[in-house]
């Protein structure tokens, strides 16, 4: 028998949220982002999955590019961190991917490359992140050059990225959002990404960019209507593989940090931080257990970690567990893991868990 640890992906709920996402923005084309491995959830099964249904993907880089092309998938790849060196220049022309131009350095390489054929150019303006793009003064300059660029296919798209969307109460996406409008620049136009599309719909423009709300969680911190009806794509999952009964005083785990109060049951479950559950979640961290709300109890380790099952009912080896996913959000388990995101939980998901296509 396989170990039970692993990540059961939806595919049907994936299918949802790409719907949900189109209807929030219905004038605007959708780009899904798929970089860093689909946030966890394996980029080639997702992107083949997505590629009827959207009308671009964007990565990272061109190797995270290629693997998709090699898989088959001839949907437009956008690299969203444009090229590292200009050897990858033709290996991007002999694709056909899209590429960021988002300093003078890139834009250089794309003027005094000898290529087979022209690239669909994006246009990366800085409006306030301060982190990749092009001042907002020298973006005109940019465009002229691009569209006068014999390497740069067709009119380029404007685009900028967030750095608050996730925070309703902060006046700087409003900021962002009034310096991109300024732009004396006549080109299609991208802003939104998975928060501002839930929930700032003024960012919708000529294309949108979600990513994380389209594997079904939410970058927003409270409750929200539009984020509401996202479902989670990846659902981790485990088996209870014993039970012990501890006397009050005992200590469970590495480090004793988990001392019981009463007499109790402990449910020893196969999966740690090998498997990508956080090592930082703390005792009473939720997790399913037969559907029902469970405690984590100890620290986790690599393999396994123990959970307080005393008043749950017809708990037994065998029995089901759900980390997260349907109906435990990863943006739940992250708050009791310190300082970390759902982000982080499901794109740092390693190898060794696999990723199970399941029936909905």
């Amino acid at each position: 028998m396989a170990r039970p640890a692993q990540a059961l992906l939806n595919l049907d709920a994936l299918r949802h949220n790409v719907r949900h996402a189109r209807s929030l923005a219905p004038g605007a084309r959708l780009m899904a982002v798929v970089k860093a491995n689909a946030y966890g959830h394996g980029a080639v099964t997702i992107a083949k999955e997505l590629q009827p249904a959207v009308d671009a993907l964007a990565v990272a880089s061109v190797d995270e590019a290629i693997e998709l092309y090699d898989s088959g998938i001839r949907t437009p790849i956008l690299l969203l961190e444009g090229l590292f060196e200009p050897s990858e220049l033709e290996q991007a022309a002999q694709r056909d991917f899209w590429i960021t131009v988002a300093s003078e350095q890139q834009l250089a390489w794309l003027e005094q490359g000898k290529l087979t054929r022209p690239l669909q150019c994006w246009l990366k303006v800085n409006t306030g992140m301060n982190r990749l793009g092009v001042d907002s003064a020298h973006a005109p300059a940019f465009f002229e050059r691009l569209v006068s660029c014999v390497n740069c296919a067709a009119a380029p798209v404007l685009y900028t990225h967030f750095s608050s969307a996730d925070n309703l109460h902060s006046a700087r996406t409003a900021r962002q959002l009034e310096r991109f409008a300024a732009l004396p620049i006549d080109a299609p136009r991208s802003a939104a990404n998975s928060a501002a599309l839930l929930a700032w719909p003024g960012s919708h423009l000529d294309w949108v960019r979600p990513g994380y709300m389209l594997y079904g969680n939410s970058p927003l911190p409270d409750m929200h209507p539009n984020a509401d009806a996202l479902r989670p794509v990846m659902t981790l999952t485990s088996r209870v593989i014993a039970l012990r009964e501890v006397e009050a005083g005992a200590a469970v785990g590495y480090g004793g940090t988990f001392v019981s109060q009463r007499r109790s049951r402990i449910a020893t479950i196969a999966i740690g931080y090998g498997d990508g559950y956080p090592r930082q979640a703390v005792n009473g961290t939720p997790l399913l257990i037969n559907g029902q709300r469970a405690r984590l109890a100890g620290r986790v380790s690599m393999d396994m970690l123990t959970a307080d099952v005393t008043d749950l009912d017809d708990v037994q080896p065998g029995s089901e567990v759900v980390l997260w996913g349907d109906g435990l959000s990863v943006d739940e388990i992250s708050r009791y893991a310190g300082n970390t995101i759902g982000y982080e939980l499901t794109t740092r998901m390693p190898s060794r868990t696999p990723r199970i296509v399941s029936v909905s």
